[in-house]
């Protein structure tokens, strides 16, 4: 079903990360407030009931932050795994709320990049200095991704990817799951592209990215974050033309950072969704929305600017062959 779903537009919203231009403390606070008061969550966060009825079809749990690694800079790494299963309970909650037999909504179980790189030394003068190592990453997110898909995920997304070892990390930690529960969900893989070089954090273009992590055959790759749509463009471009036997997505930020701004980013809903939509024109996208900067209003006039038209076509056979 949610194959099918992709042959049309589907907005996805970086949902319940509080303030994620702001700073990790803030995407920290609202993993905290989602697991000690999901009873308030809803209301103080606003997207679930908010982004759900606009038109979001794909529901992201706020689990950017909730890894064991990133969790134990404030000392609560033992509550990483109750944090996942929290959150992935709210998103369920909103999902089967909202869901109807012609619109089912989907749980995106997060695994975020962690503040932490295994690529990228965190001293200048010691290239070589690490701060933390593939197995621990592992294990975090082998924790993370047990806990959302028991609270109810329905496709585990690894997102904002700045590090591709980070990511290599998650998607064996993931197979690593699978296998040991028989159970295997969909995949959607997101890069960040994070200035006008074209490449992410730890050095590759968005070619070499998606060869790196293909292997894990996706139900769609893409790229979130950092940029705005109009520079997120070329780089969409360039991933469709590399990866034609998968789905592409597509979540930019509001623009570029505005600390004056009342989001914090600059565009409006109209803007950002008239953006959007000459990507999806061009059948450049499959899955689209809106991550930093983006509300309700602008997921709704995303959706409704991209629901007449046609998804991207794949050009080989899609992977999940039994799926189709």
């Amino acid at each position: 079903m949610l194959r099918r779903k992709l042959s049309y537009r589907v907005s996805v919203e970086a949902l319940i990360e509080l303030a994620l231009w702001l700073a990790v403390p803030y995407i920290t606070i609202g993993v905290i407030w989602a697991f000690l008061h999901p009873d308030q969550v809803l209301n103080f966060q606003r997207p679930l009931e908010g982004v759900v009825p606009a038109g979001a079809d794909l529901i992201e749990t706020n689990t950017f932050g909730a890894t064991s690694v990133a969790q134990a800079d404030y000392g609560m790494e033992d509550l990483a795994v109750e944090m996942n299963l929290a959150s992935a309970r709210l998103a369920r909650a909103a999902c089967d709320k909202f869901s109807t037999p012609d619109k089912p909504r989907f749980v995106c179980g997060a695994l975020g990049p962690t503040p932490k790189t295994a690529s990228i030394s965190p001293d200048v003068n010691d290239p070589g200095a690490r701060n933390v190592t593939f197995e621990e990453l592992r294990k975090a997110y082998y924790d993370q991704t047990k806990a959302l898909v028991e609270g109810g995920a329905d496709v585990i997304l690894v997102e904002t990817i700045f590090d591709t070892l980070n990511a290599k990390a998650a998607l064996f930690a993931v197979d690593e799951y699978f296998e040991a529960s028989g159970e295997r969900l969909p995949i959607i893989i997101s890069g960040t592209v994070t200035d006008a070089s074209g490449r992410i954090l730890s050095g590759q273009t968005v070619t070499a990215f998606w060869h790196s992590v293909r292997h894990a055959q996706p139900l769609a790759v893409g790229l979130n974050c950092a940029l705005g749509a109009a520079l997120m463009r070329p780089y969409i471009q360039e991933l469709n033309k590399v990866a034609p036997d998968t789905f592409i997505s597509c979540y930019p930020n509001a623009g570029l950072p505005n600390p004056m701004s009342d989001t914090g980013f600059d565009e409006t809903p109209d803007v950002t969704s008239r953006l959007v939509r000459e990507f999806a024109a061009e059948g450049l996208v499959n899955i689209v929305g809106g991550c930093c900067g983006t509300t309700p209003d602008h997921i709704g006039a995303i959706a409704h600017a991209v629901a007449p038209l046609p998804g991207r076509a794949l050009q080989r056979s899609y992977f999940y062959k039994e799926a189709a």
